[in-house]
């Protein structure tokens, strides 16, 4: 268990930390200090377990404050933004925004039989998955909640360059993520922001399940993989956390790879 530190001023802002990638994160950072504030959007069937884990954070004697709202409606974001801004003691502030949504459309685009996707899947996927890291990122920046060296961080895939069935619509999604990641890293900088995606590997995560054929996507990452084993969600919360150090700020604008060299092959 990492050290308390409820002086500590530092919050990292989790979008979709209730699970998979954005919780392991979430771990991470408070393990090392930081306050957290996990948005999310769960069924209220899953949130007596949801708030079992949420404890494992509690646990590390920082703060933690969580939303289960759709972080996807203008007026929601709005007003957490507010929510948020109240809710920071003064002289603290929003250190690190880790972007780990994981709502698209899983269709192919076409099949002789079942339904193929059309032009509003593309938009809904592009929305949650892409165009919600722009909002906000824009949203915390103008309320004026970031720090002085804001670390904003988010998670692409090998969908970003190659093609996968069902995956069409959040292979653009990640495309755009990547886009916006880098003329977010670009326009900001003078405001002292640092943005970056990670690429994991195929990591065993309730998001990769919900793939079809998602069985064969593991077991063709295990024999492409040099360490032979998948991606854990601790591994990317590791290099998320390394990404948030001192020493990792001339780094911006990039995709860094975390997948034990399974894209070596």
């Amino acid at each position: 268990m990492g050290t308390t530190n409820n002086d500590n001023t530092f919050w990292a802002l989790i979008l979709g930390g209730s699970s998979g990638l954005g919780f392991a994160t979430a771990k991470k950072l408070a393990a090392h200090g930081y306050h957290v504030i996990i948005i999310h959007r769960d069924r209220r069937s899953e949130l007596e377990d949801i708030e079992a884990s949420f404890n494992m954070i509690r646990a590390y004697g920082n703060k933690l404050i969580t939303m289960n709202i759709d972080a996807f409606n203008a007026d929601k974001r709005t007003a957490a933004v507010m929510e948020i801004q109240n809710l920071l003691p003064q002289g603290h502030c929003i250190k690190v925004l880790v972007h780990s949504v994981a709502k698209g459309t899983l269709k192919p685009m076409y099949s002789d039989h079942g339904s193929t996707l059309v032009n509003a899947d593309f938009k809904i996927t592009l929305e949650a998955m892409a165009l919600s890291l722009y909002d906000w990122t824009k949203a915390l920046f103008a309320s004026d909640v970031f720090a002085a060296d804001t670390r904003i961080i988010s998670f692409t895939s090998e969908g970003n360059t190659r093609a996968l069935p069902n995956y069409g619509a959040v292979s653009v999604a990640k495309v755009a993520l990547e886009a916006l990641t880098r003329n977010i890293a670009l326009e900001f900088a003078p405001k002292g922001i640092k943005a970056n995606c990670i690429q994991a590997g195929v990591t065993l995560t309730k998001s990769l399940k919900m793939i079809p054929g998602y069985a064969s996507i593991k077991e063709h990452a295990l024999a492409r993989n040099p360490n032979k084993r998948l991606t854990t969600p601790e591994d990317v919360a590791n290099a998320v956390y390394m990404l948030t150090l001192d020493e990792a700020k001339w780094i911006t604008g990039t995709v860094i790879k975390v997948d034990g060299g399974e894209s070596l092959q």
